[in-house]
């Protein structure tokens, strides 16, 4: 039920969040955190897997960096921000995110986009697959290259990089996509060996094509056909019911705490409610044998939950969450992602840990979302 693989060099778990925030020190990141090689000279904090499963919320890592140097914390919390708008975005959107989103792109037709050759794809692919971890630079180069470049589904690329990826989320992963192909708006990003050289020189000089780089020149410029906009861009006419409730929905008395891998952390809403609850976590059966995620994927969440296990009682299912929580009275935090909607009948709902609260203005562009948060 996952793809294969071996482990990645990030630990899961709470204890190795807390480690990881404890050693953060952001300064320099505004200049340094699009380096890939040397890997010493990256600026990247590699804090994504924490922050995708909430084991490190945004609204923690926001203040403390409060205290960082100007530039390096406004860039870092920007970066926070781009995090919390692809929330936004999917919760809102949901499936609707996996199609164009504004301008016509290549979307799902078939293809590698990735074939063997280049030294800075052969690269990015290896670290991908061998650590399930990319820093941004090098997502970007995969996502211009499988479309901009190769002309391949970005759909279909995304997926292939979800499912390696340990910090993988729908919303930040087809946010990503979208917005690098174009498809989001309307400028794609072109990988050229310009990028290459400067971000990681050695893989120019070390590349079997180094006399005849396919992309030694910026790609053309294209422009791609704008399509009817969905109203919920501009729009959420239900903005509450996108967020989740506000305050905990207590219908009747749980037995257990649900987890998901939305909210992994020792502050999940539901877990910190009940100290003395056991905690429950179902592995969806039918979902890991469709998506065949990675074994870096799945070590990280055992990890997690092992050492969860050291604090809580922790008890883990292969099966249907959505049936458990049926059977069984359980608390769980709401999680803003399509498949929450499948849970009915729960004892007790929480709030998510958002950073902002979701708003019902546009969503069509990062800027424009960001100038009606609250």
């Amino acid at each position: 039920m996952h793809s294969g693989g071996g482990r990645s060099s990030i630990t899961g778990g709470q204890s190795a969040a807390d480690q990881a925030l404890s050693k953060l020190n952001i300064a320099g990141y505004a200049r340094n955190r699009s380096e890939v090689l040397p890997v010493a000279a990256r600026g990247a904090t590699v804090l994504s897997p924490y922050i995708r499963h909430n084991l490190l919320t945004l609204e923690k890592l926001w203040r403390h960096v409060s205290r960082a140097p100007f530039a390096d914390r406004e860039k870092f919390r920007d970066e926070l921000l781009w995090q919390e708008y692809s929330r936004h975005l999917y919760a809102r959107m949901g499936t609707r995110l996996f199609h164009n989103l504004r301008f016509e792109q290549v979307w799902d037709a078939p293809g590698d986009g990735w074939p063997p050759g280049m030294a800075c794809i052969d690269f990015a692919v290896d670290e991908l697959t061998r650590d399930g971890w990319l820093v941004n630079q090098t997502r970007m180069w995969l996502a211009s290259q499988w479309t901009v470049r190769n002309n391949a589904g970005w759909l279909h690329g995304q997926e292939r990089m979800y499912r390696h990826l340990i910090d993988g989320s729908r919303a930040a992963n087809l946010t990503g996509w979208q917005w690098v192909v174009g498809s989001a708006n309307a400028r794609p990003y072109g990988l050229s060996r310009w990028q290459v050289h400067k971000r990681a020189p050695q893989l120019c000089g070390e590349c079997a094509l180094k006399h005849a780089c396919p992309i030694e020149n910026f790609p053309d410029k294209i422009s791609l056909n704008e399509i009817a906009v969905d109203p919920l861009l501009n729009r959420d006419p239900d903005p509450q019911g996108t967020a989740g409730p506000s305050i905990a929905v207590k219908i009747r008395t749980p037995e257990y705490v649900l987890l998901t891998i939305e909210s992994l952390g020792d502050s999940d809403p539901a877990l910190a409610a009940h100290p003395h609850l056991p905690v429950v976590f179902v592995f969806n059966e039918s979902a890991l044998r469709k998506l065949q995620l990675s074994s870096q994927r799945i070590l990280f969440y055992l990890e997690t939950l092992k050492d969860l296990a050291q604090r809580r009682e922790v008890h883990l299912y292969l099966g249907d969450p959505t049936e458990f929580a049926r059977n069984n009275p359980v608390a769980v935090t709401y999680a803003p992602v399509p498949s929450f909607q499948k849970f009915t009948d729960l004892a007790e709902i929480h709030p998510y840990p958002w950073l902002k609260k979701p708003h019902g203005q546009s969503v069509k562009s990062f800027s424009a979302w960001r100038g009606k948060l609250r």
